[in-house]
């Protein structure tokens, strides 16, 4: 075993196990998230018993009643899902999303710690570079994906493309997956410089993982405080009554002041952890294309998207380029994982890569 490939499996060592405490935590999340949801159950049950309450005031807490059920209703997706894919992977021999680092049973607050992991938008649809029923696909991927890395399996290769483009990072998913191609190689320096190459990216995201666990932790404090918030303003509006005319105006004051606190709750709930989210998705895409006047099949734009992720922040020389995109083009694994033939994976597919990744870091230095 050469030192650079000891690097390379030492730093997806480190990967893993930054991703498996980054689950750990969604799941100490979901426990948390799940607490708060109860709590503002409750307090929304109290707001809905009392009688002439101003219609501007009860639309206000409505909405966020219709905010948090489109959420719980995104947890419940998630859980059935896994449990659908579980199965399916089940009967056809895979190994499925419960091997590896990911998530042996996913119950109902590990579902909500991923639902806020992902965030929840008022339509309903989860914030991510997939929406509707692929962003659940995702958010199964973020489980999932370590099945790859620690038995060659994972989830079915219709599936692999989602593990891709979801948060799991390529450290564990597609790095496993094209670094299995360095066997096609027989150049020591060509294979030293993929190596070097896959060993920043997991390093990378290990990285991102540290803050990301830094982001949920505060996340996890903002709402214990504010579950104790909302246990207090219960409690207070019990001693109300159940007429708002009734009431004082200084209970008037108090019980807009529990609205606002509901507001913030809510959105605990339902913002993203920023630092899970892809860092090259749709809409920069979109914005590129329209910029480069380029033109690309639609099937082929997820792929852009995976591999734009693959290797955003990451400095490439032009023999780096050349034999990455060797690698994926002679790799039969990685290419039947993304449906698509040895013939098409043409090299302006990576080409259109490190173009959009290079007009996506130009912006950034225009509006930093």
């Amino acid at each position: 075993m050469t030192k650079k490939k000891s690097r390379l499996i030492f730093a997806q060592k480190q990967a893993e196990s930054a991703i498996k405490k980054t689950n750990e935590k969604i799941n100490e999340l979901g426990t948390h998230t799940s607490h708060l949801y109860d709590e503002l159950n409750t307090i929304q049950k109290l707001f809905d018993d009392i009688r002439n309450v101003p219609s501007e005031k009860r639309l206000e807490y409505e909405k966020l009643k219709k905010i948090r059920l489109n959420w719980i209703q995104q947890a419940e997706k998630i859980e059935s899902d896994y449990k659908n894919t579980v199965a399916k992977n089940a009967r056809k021999g895979a190994a499925g999303v419960s091997a590896g680092v990911a998530v042996a049973a996913l119950g109902p607050t590990a579902a909500m710690g991923i639902a806020t992991t992902f965030g929840v938008a008022s339509t309903g649809t989860a914030i991510s570079t997939l929406s509707g029923a692929a962003a659940t696909n995702a958010a199964l991927a973020w489980l999932g994906g370590g099945a790859i890395a620690a038995s060659g399996g994972g989830m079915v290769a219709g599936n692999a493309l989602l593990v891709l483009t979801g948060p799991v990072g390529w450290s564990i998913a597609g790095v496993a997956l094209v670094s299995s191609g360095f066997v096609l190689w027989k150049g020591k320096s060509d294979k030293q410089r993929l190596e070097d190459v896959f060993t920043l990216i997991s390093k990378r995201d290990v990285k991102s993982n540290e803050l990301a666990i830094v982001e949920i932790n505060e996340r996890i404090s903002r709402i214990k405080d504010e579950t104790k918030q909302l246990n207090s303003a219960i409690n207070r509006i019990r001693t109300f009554g159940l007429d708002y005319n009734l009431m004082t105006e200084a209970k008037h004051y108090e019980l807009g002041s529990f609205v606002n606190l509901m507001n913030s709750s809510t959105q605990l709930l339902v913002n993203q952890i920023t630092g899970l989210q892809p860092k090259y998705d749709k809409d920069d895409l979109k914005e590129y294309f329209t910029f480069s006047k380029r033109k690309i099949a639609d099937k082929q734009k997820p792929l852009i998207i995976s591999l734009s992720n693959l290797l955003h922040k990451i400095s490439l020389d032009e023999k780096d380029k050349i034999l990455l995109w060797k690698s994926f083009k002679k790799n039969k694994d990685f290419l039947s994982s993304i449906g698509i033939s040895k013939k098409d994976f043409d090299l302006l597919i990576f080409e259109t890569v490190i173009d959009a990744l290079e007009y996506k870091y130009c912006n950034e230095n225009l509006s930093s």
